[in-house]
């Protein structure tokens, strides 16, 4: 029967791949064809044979039946065996199987379906190596391919992008791919996907630090694997330091409760500020798409076309948002012009219109089906690329119905309220009338939060479905910082907001016009406030905003997205470059290389781990790896004449550690006949704290990195999706060991800094002070702010707030003695 009519949208929207389904009389599943067994699945209830020329075959028994991990199945062969048409591959206990899955029905899927040009199906009943089922044309060009080259297959390629391969970098994939003229695959365990497909390729669902292997075949196939292998290890061209969540968003990013108060409607933090307008539904119009067409080929002309002027439109947009928010913001839509030519897509939608379908359903079956596909991966990150596929789905569908295509425009003072936004909706937003907009979809990492961002528009996503219910014209306000909408505010409060704002946006201008100035305290106890940093323009925009100097030279970025590691002589001149540029009277301390966990090399080859946060990074591997460690320190004793620098070392939890790394250092400094320079570690580890007393005695200061302290002392990911919200450093666990870490380093007449999150969080810094910390490294457009807030605190008070801080029980109490 025909393969649509399986009770299981996955195979009859054809998401695997095309075919038929046989519904079983006998017990045995045999070859359709002759071929080689090329994977067997574990729960012995599907096999997927090769044929000679080179066609895919997957014959799976049954639906649901992975659950019933192999029993009542009985294989008859492994991978690597040839078979024949009729021979034996699985028998099956259909009685038992019967009773305990949803059907019996076989489906056999040619999963390759890009190499299909044609398919002619039967039905009715037939039998074993006598009847035809199914008939397949192959490609000429693609068939020539396959019998003239060999099977390349590349080594196992870790996956170094935090968030896998999601929309971008599968992108990225398809773009380099599609030039070779072999069939070429990514697998991921059992499965397998389409290289020249990002569809395919979400749907694979690969996430960060799996296993991946290529495979290619055709005349080219080598030079395919070689290239392709380097531009996974390489990171598709996304930065893999890039973190999961930004970390501007700091709200909670768990589903928001049902609020107590109903003037309150909550969300998920996507975009920071707080304006004040009226509310503007986005409603969409359903559009008018016939189902039956007469020509098939009058209507695939007419998809060719609309894909084309689609293509043409986002070309033009990832243009304007290149100009405004820069190349990265951009590349959202180098994305969608992948998914365009997508060969998943316009298969499922080629085979609609051949059946008779008009290119407007078949296109829009085609886009859905996937869309809801990718909506159902548990990764949420590759679930929120769904609207990007529904985004320029509904691009074309518009254009096939004729439907203008042209930007919405709004009231003046528009706050918008939807379901959801999609990119395009995003690129072409009237920013002189939308204030800011709240949708009920949405997450913090999809691509309407980012370029919320970039663009400055302050945003709610994940809000309470109540906020469809809202008339237009409705006066709200707004609060980015706090993932809320206020409603039913009187006038007399919406003129205080705005006297709030007001008051904020000269405040910030204040704080500009006097960042030059040293932050003292009103009882004159100085604070150093310095930058995070992690290259010379870096350090040029911190000097222009008045920071104090580097309290952080993220060195591993010299070392990423690169093939080999950076010489000494590289390094050196790096290093020397941002010391002229902060002078003699601003400091600067350099992390030394701090990769591992997520941050991986792809010269330095680390083993898979459950848990890489636990196993080899930062100082671990500069220890395994010597010959980089070493280079990386002759490299800053050689800068260290331009200016003031000092050396600090990460993830230091042993004092084994950091004796081990002075005498290198002290050989070092002896071979280049280079004196002395200060000698710092990273307080990251809960051990380094607990013993900061034995600590002092080794080294010159300590830098506290909350972020990775707070993880470890939590036992919280900082990166989880769910959970990374309680993750905040001003837990009182993390703040008594900040204590510990103060008194240790003080007894010996050491100093200490903090170079983590919440060096720049407001709430944080009184209590920080008061602590005793006596440098606070920052990321650099806090660096007035800070300064700014430090001149009106005075130590005495500081004090009295750290004393209240530790003696809390959560970081949410700790927060109410600081309020923004």
């Amino acid at each position: 029967m025909s393969i649509g009519q399986v009770p299981d949208p996955v195979f009859a929207q054809k998401m695997v791949g095309d075919g038929i389904a046989i519904d079983p009389t006998d017990q045995i599943l045999t070859a359709p064809c002759d071929g080689e067994i090329i994977l067997l699945h574990a729960a012995h209830h599907a096999v997927t044979l090769k044929t000679p020329q080179g066609l895919e075959i997957l014959m799976h028994i049954g639906l649901d039946t992975v659950e019933l991990r192999g029993k009542g199945f009985t294989v008859h062969v492994k991978v690597g065996d040839r078979v024949k048409t009729g021979d034996r591959l699985i028998e099956f206990d259909a009685d038992y199987i019967a009773l305990q899955a949803t059907s019996l029905l076989t489906m056999i899927v040619i999963i390759n379906a890009d190499r299909v040009a044609n398919t002619a199906y039967r039905s009715g009943p037939v039998v074993v190596g006598q009847d035809i089922i199914l008939e397949v044309t192959l490609k000429a060009d693609v068939a020539t391919v396959v019998e003239s080259g060999k099977l390349i297959t590349s080594e196992p390629i870790v996956v170094p992008n935090p968030i896998g391969l999601h929309a971008r970098p599968a992108a990225v994939l398809v773009n380099l791919a599609k030039p070779y003229q072999s069939v070429i695959r990514l697998h991921r365990g059992d499965n397998s996907a389409n290289a020249k497909s990002v569809v395919a390729l979400m749907n694979l669902d690969v996430k960060h630090n799996d296993r991946v292997t290529l495979t290619a075949v055709g005349e080219d196939a080598k030079a395919a694997i070689v290239a392709l292998t380097q531009a996974i290890v390489d990171g598709l061209g996304e930065a893999r330091s890039m973190p999961v969540a930004p970390a501007t968003v700091t709200a909670q990013t768990l589903p928001p409760q049902p609020p107590s108060d109903p003037d309150r409607i909550l969300g998920v933090v996507a975009s920071p500020g707080l304006v004040v307008g009226q509310t503007y539904r986005v409603r969409e119009s359903a559009l008018n798409v016939i189902e039956l067409a007469q020509n098939p080929e009058t209507e695939k002309q007419a998809l060719d076309r609309a894909i084309a002027q689609a293509l043409v439109d986002v070309t033009a947009i990832r243009g304007r948002v290149k100009s405004r928010s820069g190349a990265s913001k951009a590349d959202i839509f180098a994305a969608h012009e992948a998914l365009l030519d997508d060969p998943e897509l316009l298969d499922l939608a080629h085979g609609a219109i051949a059946q008779g379908k008009s290119a407007a359903y078949a296109w829009q079956q085609a886009f859905t089906a996937q869309a809801d596909q990718l909506a159902r991966l548990p990764n949420p990150t590759l679930a929120q690329r769904a609207t990007d596929l529904r985004d320029i789905g509904q691009r074309v569908l518009r254009l096939l119905v004729g439907v203008d295509t042209e930007a919405a425009t709004y009231p003046p003072n528009t706050i918008l309220l939807a379901a959801n936004l999609t990119p395009s909706d995003m690129a072409n937003l009237d920013r002189a009338h939308v204030k800011g907009f709240c949708t009920m979809a949405g997450g913090a990492t999809s691509h309407v939060a980012i370029l919320a961002r970039s663009m400055g528009i302050p945003a709610i996503v994940g809000a309470e479905s109540r906020i469809l219910e809202l008339a237009d014209g409705i006066p709200v306000v707004l609060d980015g910082n706090l993932g809320e909408v206020r409603l039913n505010v009187s006038p007399a409060a919406i003129e205080l907001v705005q006297t709030q704002i007001a008051q904020q946006q000269a405040k910030q201008a204040n704080d500009l016009q006097s960042a030059s100035q040293p932050a003292i305290t009103l009882d004159q106890h100085r604070i150093q406030v310095v930058a995070n940093i992690s290259n010379l323009q870096d350090a040029e925009k911190s000097v222009a905003l008045g920071g104090e100097g580097v309290g952080l030279l993220r060195s591993e970025f010299i070392f990423m997205d690169r093939s080999a590691a950076p010489s000494e002589d590289e390094q050196t001149e790096i290093y020397r470059s941002i010391l002229v540029v902060l002078g003699n009277d601003r400091p600067m301390v350099i992390r030394t290389l701090d990769v591992g966990g997520d941050k991986p090399l792809a010269y330095v080859s680390l083993p898979h781990e459950a848990n890489p946060f636990l196993g080899e990074r930062g100082i671990r591997i500069g220890l395994d790896r010597p010959d980089l460690l070493r280079t990386q320190l002759r490299a800053i004793l050689r800068s260290a004449s331009a200016g003031q620098l000092r050396v600090m070392f990460p993830m230091i939890g042993r004092l084994e550690e950091i004796r081990q790394i002075k005498a290198m250092l002290a050989e070092e400094r002896q071979q280049l006949g280079i004196g002395p320079i200060e000698i710092g570690i990273m307080v990251e580890i809960p051990a380094a704290a607990v013993l900061a007393e034995q600590f002092a005695q080794e080294v010159d200061f300590f830098s506290i990195g909350t972020n990775d302290l707070t993880q470890y002392t939590l036992a919280i990911d900082r990166g989880h999706p769910k959970l990374a919200p309680l993750a905040d450093g001003l837990n009182p666990a993390v703040l008594r060991l900040i204590a510990q870490t103060v008194k240790g380093a003080t007894q010996y007449g050491k100093w200490v800094g903090i170079c983590g999150g919440i060096a720049s969080d407001p709430q944080a810094v009184p209590i920080l002070i008061g602590l005793g910390i006596r440098e606070l490294s920052v990321s650099i457009p806090t660096i007035p702010t800070i300064k700014a807030q430090i001149r009106t605190l005075t130590l005495s008070d500081c004090q009295t707030l750290a004393v209240k801080a530790l003696t809390m029980a959560t970081a949410a109490e700790v927060r109410t003695l600081c309020p923004i």
